[in-house]
């Protein structure tokens, strides 16, 4: 006879909310809560630039150094939630943007220091005993790259 978990108690609207605000306070260098609201084992899927394995390392130890990346390469880091969270069970989806000024080392970028820009993602987390145990994650970062002139876009081509 297997032994079957019972599902963990539901969380409120207001908790869940108030768990992505958490996640979104993360994304701007606010570190405090990151072992709090994420799990040991949380799991990114995520399409990977370098064609690396997003599912290699997991927990804070995985996300956490991929954000201190973003905050190195911008300043004046906002993000907008556009639509969302929206809340259906065990998962909160949201679609946000990313406002930021380049501070330079991004390998190829061609644009100043100072280079004002945005762009644009989705996030998909699932939610288990109060933590984030899964990430799903689609981000426009071509479009921020042609931004800043490292790949050629739809807002211009790169200028090597």
């Amino acid at each position: 006879m297997t032994i079957r978990e019972e599902p963990a108690a539901p969380h409120s609207r207001e908790q869940m909310r108030a768990l992505y605000d958490r996640w979104t306070r993360m994304w701007r260098g606010d570190f405090r809560h990151a072992e709090d609201i994420l799990a040991p084992g949380f799991l990114i899927h995520q399409a990977r630039p370098d064609g690396s394995d997003s599912e290699a390392v997991t927990g804070p130890a995985r996300l956490l150094p991929e954000i201190e990346q973003t905050m190195a390469a911008f300043g004046g880091i906002t993000i907008t939630v556009d639509l969302g969270p929206i809340i259906d069970g065990d998962v909160i989806a949201a679609r946000w943007t990313m406002r930021a000024t380049y501070a330079g080392g991004i390998p190829h970028a061609t644009a100043p220091v100072g280079t004002k820009i945005s762009f644009s993602g989705h996030d998909i987390l699932r939610v288990a005993d109060g933590r984030f145990v899964e990430y799903w994650t689609c981000t426009d970062i071509l479009d921020g790259l042609a931004q800043l002139g490292a790949v050629s876009g739809p807002n211009g081509p790169a200028r090597h």
